[in-house]
Parts: structure tokens; sequence; C-alpha cells
């Protein structure tokens, strides 16, 4: 069973402060919504009152650091068990939001408020970018004040029993010498709650589409090592000092627009892949309509990586010529909250805010079909 709740004012005597009935849902609502720690969960409030297909209102939708989304249904009073089968059917229509679905609800929640963008949201909250798929798992939590007996049972045999993500949150809402106060506990511990992952045969609608041709390069800017202000001037990303990093920018196809970013620092360019990876030592760039050799131009930074006859991996410096439409010297780094950043030297950029934001920034929007 449940913990039962008592408040006890202690500034002379003892005196037990009295349990009140809740004014409303809508009050319920609106202080989660002030502050979704009220739940024990660090969460983001994606939507309120969200409509689902089957014509019916869940309460408050969130997702959390991992971009598991929670499904919130809200009782002040009893927890009748027909409440179980409601919030139920509520997680099988979550189950299937793809992430255009959660990034839609998500805007209509925010036009209505004034708040930024989900992926700026998102790192105002949790300190990092959405990752790249949104929805993989969800949470069905009823929020309520009391819960009979048979709801309980239900509960517990579903989530316990069969890792259903069902849990309950129960609040008690005190009043004391026109003061109020509302505590929280659960009726299944968190460590032990289940969390459902998606079964959805359309899950890779969970993850955000990349357009075909959008990348993400991690330029190292380092004292020692490359310099970006070669790379502007002379037309190239490189990365080296071992597969790891060298791999993914060899990757990188013919024709590809890459969106430059040195780490601590922000975005400082948009190019198109111009030519193929070539090791330093081989690299020709097209400098002023003639064919270069890296090694004969007056670069600022060092390329040429330290090897050894018995190395077991390649650690040359790979370079891939790039046309820039536009870049910015280090110090004019774009940078908002809510921007991708990734360890590898190039992937895929899924991320339709950083791709919108950075290229308003650096020239028009590039806006290439879909697959």
């Amino acid at each position: 069973m449940p913990l039962e709740f008592g408040l006890w004012r202690v500034d002379d005597k003892p005196t037990r402060v009295v349990t009140r009935p809740m004014p409303s849902e809508s009050r319920l609502e609106e202080l989660i919504e002030a502050d979704p720690d009220i739940l024990g969960d660090r969460l983001l409030l994606i939507g309120r009152q969200v409509p689902t297909l089957h014509g019916k209102f869940v309460d408050l939708l969130a997702l959390d650091a991992e971009g598991a989304l929670h499904v919130l249904e809200l009782k002040r009073d009893r927890t009748p068990r027909a409440v179980v089968a409601q919030v139920l059917d509520y997680g099988s229509w979550a189950q299937g939001l793809t992430n255009e679905d959660v990034r839609d609800i998500y805007a209509t929640y925010a036009s209505r408020r004034g708040l930024p963008q989900l992926d700026e949201a998102f790192a105002l909250r949790f300190g990092g970018s959405p990752p790249d798929v949104l929805n993989a798992a969800h949470h069905l939590t009823v929020v309520a004040g009391e819960m009979d007996a048979a709801t309980e049972r239900i509960v517990t045999y579903l989530a316990n029993g069969f890792q259903v993500p069902v849990n309950v949150l129960f609040f008690r809402y005190f009043e004391d010498e026109g003061r109020a106060y509302l505590a929280r506990t659960w009726l299944i511990d968190e460590a032990e709650a289940a969390v459902a992952p998606s079964t959805d045969p359309k899950a890779r609608g969970k993850q955000e589409p990349w357009n075909g041709t959008d990348w993400y390069v991690s330029f190292g800017d380092d004292p020692g090592s490359r310099c970006w202000e070669d790379a502007r001037r002379f037309g190239f990303v490189s990365a080296g000092g071992g597969e790891w990093f060298s791999r993914t920018l060899r990757s990188l196809p013919l024709g590809a627009r890459v969106l430059t970013h040195i780490p601590k620092a922000g975005y400082v360019g948009i190019g198109t892949v111009s030519g193929e990876p070539q090791p330093f030592e081989d690299a020709v760039l097209t400098v002023d309509g003639e064919p270069r050799r890296m090694l004969d131009l007056p670069l600022e930074g060092v390329y040429r990586q330290p090897t050894e006859a018995s190395a077991p991996e390649d650690r040359r410096e790979w370079v891939v010529p790039v046309t820039w439409e536009r870049s910015a010297p280090r110090e004019a780094a774009l940078w908002r909250p809510g921007f991708f950043a990734n360890q590898n030297s190039a992937c895929k950029l899924r991320a339709r805010f950083t791709i919108e934001e950075v290229s308003r920034h650096f020239g028009p929007p590039h806006t290439p079909d879909v697959d």
C-alpha cells in the first residue's frame, strides 16, 4: 500500500494540518505545468489537453532527458479502475507517435505560450540537444489523491507481472492558515517501474528524418594542431589521429552540404564537398582556380600526424575539399541552446532546428527533398 501522508505544524505544540480536496483537476494541471518537478521526475512538458485520434484528451504530455514520452492522467479524487483502462488506451495512442508528431504537439503547445522551439527548450531543461530518436519508450502515470484496492492490484499486476509502464503518483493537498501545500509519493518505486520500448513497426518514424544532403562536421581547431583559418582560406575540412576520427570524415560524399562546428565554440560555416577524401601528404586543393598541393601551402596549423611503423591503425590526417558558401572566424561562431553537437568528425545531420538556424545565419535555407 502507498504511504499515508501526515503533516504537522510544530511552531509550538504539534498541530496536524488538515487535508483538503484539491479545488479542481485544472488547478493540479496548473501546478504541474508551473513546476513539473512536483512529479519527482525532471520532465519537459510538451502538451496540455492533447487530443488523441480517438476523441479523448490527454491531460499532460512530457518528455524526459532520454526522449521518452510521459503520459499523465490527473484525477484529484479516487482512481476507479476504469482510469487504468483509460491511461492504457492513451498509451496505445502514444506508442504510435512519430518524431514529427511529437514535435508538432510541442509546437502547438509552445505557440500558445510563447515558448522557444523544442530543441532549444530541451537544451535549457536538460543541458543538451534532444536525442535523434524521440518516443522510443513511454511511461503512463495516473496522478491521483486516492486509489481503491482493485486499482492498486491491477496496476501492480500490470507493472510487475507484465512490465507495462504504468504507475500511480499519489498526492495530498493541505491548507493551513491561508497557505496551501502539496505532498506526493509513488505506488511503485520509480527504480522498479517498467519502461515500454517502442514496438511500433514504423519505429523509424521516431527518428527525425534526414534530408539526404546535410552533414555535421566537427573541426578540431586546437593549438598545435589543425587551424580553422586554414580551412576557410583554402577550402577543406580535416580530421585524423586515429581511424575513429578520420573514418566518419572519409564517409562524406561528393556534393554533401556540410555544417561545420568547432567544439566549445559553435558553427562557423556551411559548404559543399567538392572532392574525394585524401591523406594530407597527397592532398591537392583548388586555390584561386589552380590545383595546389597542401604540402606547398602556407598553413598555420599542423596536419602531419606522427606515425609509427608498428601502429595498428591509420593515424594520418585526412582532408576533404570543401567549397564554402559562407564562413566566419572562430570568434564569430554561432551557438544556441539546443544546437546539435557530436563527438564524431562527421555524421548525417537530422536536427532540423540546427539546420534551419545555422542556414538562416550563414545564408538562404537549403531544403532538399526528404527521403
